[in-house]
């Protein structure tokens, strides 16, 4: 499910009616104070919130079960959670959430509470505070709200809720080769964040296929798990990041945002915290997929694991004719970013 960009819009702002059309395509709604201000006299071709009317009318009360206010409740303890459980069991259909102190904790119980039954917009101060809040709880909020006058706000940052929702296309590959490789550096890509069982990082020996490696989130007799942890590989590696570029595995540093993607093709940003190498023995998978080759070099331990469509296999366990999860995509790169004109070939 979508979520919904909400922009405040100031009164003393100038061109009020040049810039909604200048973003309308990127919000669901505008609230304003009073909704006379960009109606002239004729309801505006986007969706309104404001205390004088409009779409939805903007309160900070319900008296009454509505299906056409929009509550605003600024959260600053616990005890302000209840006039958004109210709100939602009179049948408010927005709440806006403003929180005041602690911003994540409060979020997380109202959306877990309140998922699927009202629509949580929660109110940021400025646009990195607006994309940390759209991933709350995985499923984060419905939608963010954010005052601005910059038309590159607006935009950036439905790129950014867009990103939460879209997935990629993993395809099922049959493994054709698996070779021994001798001593090699691999680095193991410790996140900020806990990863999932069948969540990883997309990874290869060329850009045009990339593999989906395992986070370390399975224990054994010899070893905890490590759901942090990536063993990705070798540093000449490709890894797809945020905006479908690709990066080498040994440029990155604490710090650094990744994608880290779920067997479904689901995926969201996480940060890093520490990037590890050392020399282990390696492996080298080749798998092919409509007549192409693609391939990746992992260590060889029982640790680093390949998704499968319904689990994951360890690469000391995989065998000629297995099936794994592998990205295709157009391959030819410069500096990360595709550059179609250009002609590349990687083996």
């Amino acid at each position: 499910m979508s979520k919904e960009l909400w922009v405040k819009l100031k009164r003393e702002q100038r061109d009020l009616r040049e810039f909604i059309d200048e973003v309308k395509e990127f919000a669901d709604f505008f609230l304003i104070s009073d909704w006379k201000l960009i109606s002239e006299g004729k309801p505006p071709s986007v969706k309104v919130v404001s205390k004088t009317g409009g779409d939805l009318k903007l309160v900070d009360h319900v008296y009454d079960s509505s299906s056409e206010t929009c509550l605003t409740v600024e959260v600053s303890s616990r005890e302000d959670e209840g006039k958004i459980l109210e709100g939602s069991s009179r049948g408010c259909p927005y709440i806006i959430v403003k929180c005041l102190n602690w911003k994540i904790i409060p979020l997380e119980n109202i959306v877990a509470k309140l998922h699927g039954k009202t629509k949580i917009i929660a109110e940021a101060s400025s646009l990195e505070e607006a994309e940390t809040l759209i991933n709350i709880l995985e499923i984060g909020v419905d939608g963010v709200l954010i005052e601005t006058a910059n038309p590159e706000d607006v935009r950036r940052l439905r790129e950014a809720m867009s990103r939460s929702v879209n997935r990629l296309e993993l395809k099922n590959v049959k493994v054709v080769s698996i070779k021994p490789v001798k001593l090699g550096a691999r680095v193991c890509l410790d996140t900020c964040d806990l990863l999932s069982e069948g969540e990883g990082v997309l990874v290869g020996c060329q850009s045009s296929g990339l593999f989906l490696v395992e986070a370390e989130v399975h224990g054994n007799p010899y070893v905890e798990a490590r759901p942090f942890r990536v063993n990705a590989g070798p540093p000449a590696l490709y890894i797809l990041i945020p905006g479908g570029k690709t990066r080498y595995l040994s440029e990155l540093k604490a710090g650094d945002t990744i994608l880290a993607v779920k067997r479904d093709g689901s995926f969201r940003e996480v940060e890093l915290c520490r990037v590890k190498i050392e020399w282990r023995p390696m492996k080298l998978v080749e798998v092919e997929y409509d007549s192409a080759t693609y391939k990746t070099v992992v260590q060889d331990a029982e640790t680093v694991r390949f998704a499968t469509r319904d689990g994951s296999k360890s690469v000391t366990e995989l065998k000629i004719g297995d099936e794994i999860l592998l990205y295709i995509q157009e391959g030819g790169r410069h500096f990360g970013t595709l550059v179609k004109s250009e002609r590349i070939i990687e083996r």
